[in-house]
């Protein structure tokens, strides 16, 4: 069936992508909102709002039952769900199901099977996938994991089943670490997704995170190549980029091939990520996990390839088939995506909900800014600090740095503290205009006072002389 109106059941930067993608399909939009949402600019955006409960996103975006009576009643004929909250949620897609809605997003069956850690292992060794060296499903209990680990080989990393976020994840390098973190991961995974279940990985020292977008019809599936993820601060990705400039010809065919493999073998409908440590040295890549939702991070294969996943999720849900063939999906130049939320860099990244002032965005063809404010916005403190996202790109990964960092310098918004700083220093970086970072780069980096040395080389004038102090044999 054709989706005429849409019920969004998200907030923030997503829902106004949602909305805006909508819209351009000639589909009618309906807003969800919490009680201190009630002003966020994707409520204005869209054609009509409704209020799902107060502002505890238990209360509202996490609440199923008021999300399907709010679509009902407002006529929706689908629900989609954006990305966290209830986007990767088996029973909520088969609650929506059961109303006569359509969810966008895979089916029900797939959400559980993927979204469960350990049987997305299993189904990627099912299509011949490669996986990290790891436990053979979920764990029974901290001596079923021990065993484990001496067969994998330390260190080890534990990892929620039912995982995503970072969250539900220790890494322990001998046994005594492992007795100690496991009962810790469960813990934080049964309080984050209701479900403590772990399982083991052998850390890949040093490894690039990548991962491919695919699309798929149920039957059908094609990729959107590939995004390098690999600057994450407490495995919450920070920085991303398209394509992955560390992968050959070779290596990058066989990769997205693998992608489109599994996806295919599990019957995939609608956008899709599938997850992979590459470890550079060997050339060797390993599946980890498949989040089955759109991400945050897809704007930068949209400036890429020209596609646009959103609206293409949503005919597939509509029941059009696959638009795509591979053979037509190329990439052009090079792209990359900022996160820049309300948090203050030089303070331990607190985050710093409150009014934003005055803002000044960019504008250029290789320029786009997905947000969610605007001057006068009163940020509430009840949800995650991602603000916007700023997305460049170039004629290459160098010149895609280049017009980064000179969209950031141009970029304004005042009234609060955001990351904005953090991304000017890791635009001039070395090593990062190398294309050398790893996933464990950027906690060394933060660790070794790289931004602050930056911050204070960007605010000393060019002209100013050093202070007397810096003479003195204490400074020197």
């Amino acid at each position: 069936m054709a989706i005429k109106r849409l019920f969004i059941a998200n907030r923030g930067e997503i829902a106004v992508r949602i909305v805006r993608a909508a819209s351009a399909l000639g589909i009618e939009t309906v807003q969800a909102h919490s009680e201190a949402d009630a002003d966020m600019l994707a409520v204005r955006l869209a054609d009509r709002a409704a209020c799902i409960g107060p502002a505890p996103a238990k209360a509202s975006y996490l609440n199923a039952a008021a999300i399907i009576a709010a679509a009902r009643e407002t006529g929706c004929d689908a629900i989609h769900p954006g990305y966290g909250f209830l986007a990767e949620n088996a029973a909520f897609a088969e609650a929506v199901d059961a109303a006569g809605l359509v969810f966008v997003g895979p089916t029900a069956a797939t959400i559980r099977m993927m979204g469960d850690k350990a049987a997305a292992r299993a189904a990627a060794i099912a299509a011949g996938v490669p996986v990290v060296p790891g436990s053979d499903g979920r764990l029974a209990d901290t001596d079923a994991a021990l065993a484990a680990a001496e067969v994998v080989g330390y260190p080890v990393m534990i990892k929620a089943a039912a995982g995503g976020g970072g969250r539900g994840i220790r890494i322990a390098n001998d046994p005594a670490e492992l007795r100690k973190l496991a009962p810790q991961a469960a813990s934080e995974a049964e309080a984050a997704f209701g479900d403590g279940g772990l399982y083991l990985e052998r850390v890949i020292i040093n490894a690039r995170h990548i991962e491919v977008q695919i699309l798929g019809d149920g039957s059908r599936a094609v990729h959107c190549f590939e995004r390098e993820c690999s600057l994450q601060r407490r495995r919450q990705k920070v920085w991303e980029e398209a394509p992955a400039a560390c992968l050959d010809d070779a290596t990058r065919a066989t990769l997205c091939a693998s992608a489109v493999a599994l996806a295919e073998n599990v019957g995939y409908r609608g956008a899709g990520t599938l997850e992979y440590l590459y470890d550079e040295p060997s050339g060797q890549f390993f599946f980890i996990e498949m989040n089955t939702r759109i991400q945050v991070e897809h704007p930068v294969t949209e400036m890429v390839t020209g596609i646009d996943l959103v609206a293409e999720m949503i005919r597939i849900a509509g029941g059009e088939p696959l638009s795509l063939v591979q053979d037509d999906i190329r990439i052009s130049g090079h792209a990359i995506e900022v996160r820049i939320n309300a948090e203050d860099p030089a303070n331990n990244f607190m985050p710093f909900p409150g009014v934003v002032g005055r803002m000044e965005i960019p504008e250029a063809p290789h320029i786009r800014f997905d947000g969610m404010i605007y001057e006068g916005y009163q940020i509430p403190p009840f949800y995650d600090s991602l603000l916007a996202k700023l997305i460049v790109g170039g004629s290459d990964r160098l010149q895609a740095i280049d017009n980064l960092a000179a969209a950031l310098d141009a970029l304004v918004i005042e009234g609060l503290k955001t990351t904005i700083p953090l991304h000017k220093a890791l635009a001039a970086d070395p090593v990062i205009r190398d294309g050398q970072a790893h996933t464990r780069f950027l906690e060394a980096w933060l660790a070794d006072g790289k931004l602050a040395a930056h911050s204070a080389i960007a605010q000393t004038p060019a002209t100013a002389q050093p202070p007397a102090a810096a003479h003195s044999p204490a400074a020197s």
